[in-house]
């Protein structure tokens, strides 16, 4: 490796550690926010309306085609070995222990994390921040504290409707489409999952994967440069870094969650 190799391998390692220090930080001042007074509950009702609400049509769409390849690739392959009386099984444990987290937190970062990056950062580029600091009110609390909690509290409740809508496609694949017994369908799917094991590592992934897309969201958007560049990039770099810390973040708790 060449002297201008290692200086920019250095340069990324520095500026890395420093994002990570910044988020963290930010972090911990979105933490404390949480903890005053007023709540601003009409802002946060707009934000669960803007974040979750807007984002249902691609959400359902999405679980019921991934469903639907689902359903007809494990038919295929369960049809080889005899056992496609647990067509279901598979279809559930599939979307609720992986899909149903992973690719909602990836649609709705693409669709309304990024869309929260850009309107902050319009508000940086237009000084809208800078007035309410002249005002003596948080930016933090006032802004970024009902964004991040309405993503925290609109990604659950997404995926859960994102596994629905999978497990429905299953459905329509293994019964409608090839004729398979409705009633064996759903025995197996009721009798291989389990509730700690299933469901609660998939509502874990998906409160962990809201988390980190909307302090990397308002973050980037907090922090972009003032002008039109720096909102593209920063908007650029929100779908960026929280589909990659949503695959990440999903390894170590598959791997942890099994102890």
């Amino acid at each position: 490796m060449t002297g201008g190799g290692v200086t920019r391998l250095g340069r990324g390692a520095t500026r890395m550690v420093f994002d990570l220090g910044g988020l963290t930080r930010f972090g911990a001042q979105v933490a404390d926010s949480l903890r005053r007074r007023p709540l601003r509950l009409r802002r946060l009702a707009d934000e669960m309306f803007t974040i979750g609400v807007l984002s249902l049509s691609i959400v359902l769409l999405s679980g019921l085609l991934v469903g639907l390849v689902l359903g007809l690739q494990g038919h295929t392959t369960l049809v080889r070995f005899g056992a496609e009386d647990t067509l279901g099984a598979v279809v559930g444990l599939v979307l609720i222990r992986e899909l149903g987290p992973v690719l909602t937190a990836l649609l709705v970062t693409g669709r309304a994390g990024s869309a929260v990056a850009a309107e902050i950062g319009a508000m940086v580029v237009t000084e809208q921040l800078d007035g309410l600091r002249m005002m003596s009110v948080d930016p933090i609390d006032f802004v970024v504290k009902p964004k991040a909690l309405a993503m925290v509290l609109s990604m659950p409740l997404l995926s859960a409707l994102f596994i629905v809508m999978g497990v429905f496609g299953g459905w329509l694949v293994g019964v409608v489409f090839v004729g398979g017994d409705p009633g064996l369908y759903l025995s197996s799917l009721e009798s291989a999952v389990r509730f700690r094991e299933d469901i609660g590592g998939s509502l874990l992934k998906a409160f962990v994967f809201g988390v980190l897309v909307a302090l990397i969201s308002t973050w980037r958007g907090f922090t972009c440069r003032p002008n039109a560049a720096g909102v593209s990039a920063a908007t650029t770099a929100t779908v960026v870094m929280s589909s990659v810390a949503t695959l990440i973040f999903d390894y170590f708790i598959t791997a942890l969650w099994r102890f």
